[in-house]
């Protein structure tokens, strides 16, 4: 099949699927459509016809773009019209996680796969609840047993639902720690050279001073380096 008449069969397959498909995925799909066709289609050229589709859709005449998120390739509106789109989706946009539930996926997305017991030793707390949540949301998955553990509890990691949510193709795309960390850190307070600077007149009104103004006071306050722990 040319090239030029695959670019339309590759991108009315992404458009109409459900689930973002991979380059692997459109190329059985294709082959499976035509399968009297002697020569079959192979992947490089479904790879190909991706990129055609995908610098089709970059122009800014199109308010949406071809992104692979999720493991695969899908449509997806631009980021400038979000608002638009908000007005017309606005509860599904309004329903967001709860803190407890954000921080029991952050641990699985840092720590899978994980076991209930490793999660809630992180946080101090029962994730029942939370853990439930999010494997009703299919943000998570139940990924099999720690066979070394007494009992040989669930353990779950991320899902391929988890990065499409978040626009990643894999658990390496997240945030490293120390970013997160560095972008919080305060920035140092930038001393300018004037502020050292003293003229005649300071230098001759610190030299009248009384001994009675200059002199210290025979005591300080002590400080204070007491701290309390964390309850």
């Amino acid at each position: 099949m040319e090239i030029a008449n695959l670019i339309t069969h590759v991108e009315a397959l992404i458009f109409a699927s459900e689930k973002p498909l991979t380059a692997i995925e459109i190329t059985e799909l294709v082959n499976s459509a035509f399968g009297f066709m002697d020569d079959k289609v192979v992947i490089d050229q479904v790879e190909t016809s991706i990129e055609g589709v995908k610098e089709k859709y970059s122009s800014d005449f199109f308010p949406f773009e071809l992104r692979e998120s999720g493991g695969g390739w899908q449509f997806l509106t631009k980021r400038e019209y979000h608002q638009t789109i908000a007005q017309l989706n606005g509860d599904k946009f309004l329903k967001r996680l709860s803190t407890a539930a954000l921080e029991t996926l952050a641990i699985i997305a840092y720590k899978q796969p994980i076991t209930k017991s490793d999660i809630e030793a992180i946080r101090g707390v029962n994730c029942d609840y939370s853990i439930q949540k999010l494997l009703e949301k299919e943000l998570i998955i139940i990924s099999g047993r720690n066979e070394t553990m007494v009992g040989k509890p669930l353990i779950y990691s991320t899902s391929r639902h988890f990065m499409d949510y978040f626009g990643i193709n894999s658990s390496e795309e997240l945030p490293k720690i120390s970013e997160v960390l560095a972008e919080q850190m305060v920035a140092p307070t930038l001393v300018n050279a004037e502020h050292f600077e003293t003229d005649a007149t300071a230098d001759d009104t610190i030299g009248n001073l009384t001994d009675t103004e200059t002199e210290a006071p025979s005591t300080l306050p002590e400080e204070d380096t007491s701290f309390n722990l964390p309850s």
